[in-house]
């Protein structure tokens, strides 16, 4: 402003070089006279910025669409310009705004937090073709109640569809209450081919020669696999870590918990939100419930006898899963113990012998490798290893 004040001053100096003064002050002609103009109409405070906005905007959008905007944006606070416009078109309100309107409707609002959308980074995802490929099981970190236990929220999710198929209030994170809730989920959905968990408890074994337990041995005997994500590598699971950060914000730090049956009652209303309204940024806007579908592969009433083709040589493991074949003893692990295992010679391989339990290979037994020391045992997962 100061400037600007000295400029017109010497500008309405009689016998000024005008556009001389102009370049010295680095403004262009035209910004001169503008300046002149004002200061003669209305003095120095007519020297200050005014707003470039237009007296009359035709394109502009109707107040009673910014209403539907703002309104669906404070039911769900952490939803952006994108799943706002969708969750509009889904429910076929007329004249939906682009999702940049909707963005810039929130921004004038201050609805968005600009350190927060900074923070998002474009990713590269991978998916399953088909749903029921692959599921996802994982439990969310447990958390406080006012009662006293704590919640457990253990979650299961399709990586085709992100279709969140399991989120129960748990009180414990043991086999027994994992395998209540998949054989719920199973009798809904059916079987999946294979199931993607971590290595903690209780999927994941602490031994290190073994990577099975009591709930995977019992996942394996259904015909489902499963798979381990590597070691502190947690973006193995990166759809069921992403979801637990939805899942956070939009649920769990939204209430104080009273005790489980409270967070029982709540859990089921955001699955419904999360399944069948909210848009996926992944799915281009879809929502998770158009695009999975249940498994043809129903579960047994009860498990299925465990059998073996002809060709195979079948024994049962001895008390703390041992195998003794070909003069040697191997460690299949403690959650076999009692079950008949299959054994079939490679076709590739003299002297490897193929170990199975029911359809799933578990591993090798390499008969050419040297006797171990007496009670010192091999792993079939790793031959080339031992183990006291």
């Amino acid at each position: 402003m100061s400037q600007r004040h000295e400029f017109v001053i010497l500008a309405s100096q009689p016998g000024i070089n005008f556009r001389q003064l102009c370049r010295r002050f680095q403004i262009s002609v035209k910004t001169g006279y503008k300046w002149r103009r004002r200061y003669q109409a209305g003095g120095v405070a007519a020297l200050a910025d005014q707003s470039r906005r237009p007296k009359h905007s035709p394109t502009r959008c109707a107040p009673e669409r910014v209403a539907l905007v703002v309104a669906l944006r404070q039911a769900q606070p952490t939803w952006g310009g994108r799943k706002l416009r969708r969750r509009l078109q889904d429910l076929r309100h007329a004249g939906v705004p682009a999702a940049s309107t909707c963005t810039a409707i929130l921004r004038r609002a201050q609805l968005l937090d600009p350190a927060a959308g900074a923070a998002h980074r474009p990713m590269q995802r991978f998916e399953r073709a088909q749903p029921n490929e692959l599921w996802q099981m994982d439990f969310k970190g447990h958390f406080a109640t006012q009662a006293g236990p704590r919640c457990h929220p253990l979650t299961v999710l399709d990586d085709h569809s992100r279709f969140n198929l399991v989120l129960a209030a748990e009180a414990n994170e043991t086999a027994a209450t994992v395998q209540a809730a998949l054989t719920q989920a199973f009798a809904r959905y059916g079987l999946p081919e294979t199931l993607l968990c971590d290595n903690g408890p209780p999927w994941g074994c602490a031994e290190p020669v073994c990577p099975h337990t009591s709930l995977t041995v019992w996942l394996l005997r259904l015909g489902v696999r499963v798979r381990h994500g590597r070691p502190y590598h947690p973006q193995t699971q990166g759809k069921e870590e992403r979801f637990h950060r939805t899942l956070r914000t939009d649920l769990l730090t939204q209430h104080t918990w009273r005790d489980l049956a409270h967070c029982a009652a709540e859990f089921p209303r955001f699955r419904q939100t999360y399944n069948c309204e909210r848009p996926h940024e992944a799915l281009a806007g879809a929502t998770p419930a158009t695009r999975y579908r249940p498994s043809p592969r129903s579960a047994p009433a009860v498990l299925p006898p465990i059998d073996y083709p002809a060709d195979m040589t079948v024994q049962r493991l001895r008390a703390g899963g041992f195998l003794t074949f070909g003069g040697q003893t191997w460690y299949v692990g403690r959650a076999f113990a009692g079950l008949p295992i299959g054994l079939r010679p490679s076709a590739q391989t003299d002297g490897q012998w193929e170990v199975c339990f029911c359809h799933h290979r578990l591993g090798w037994l390499d008969l050419t490798m040297p006797r171990l020391p007496k009670h010192t045992l091999r792993s079939i997962y790793h031959p080339a290893s031992s183990t006291i």
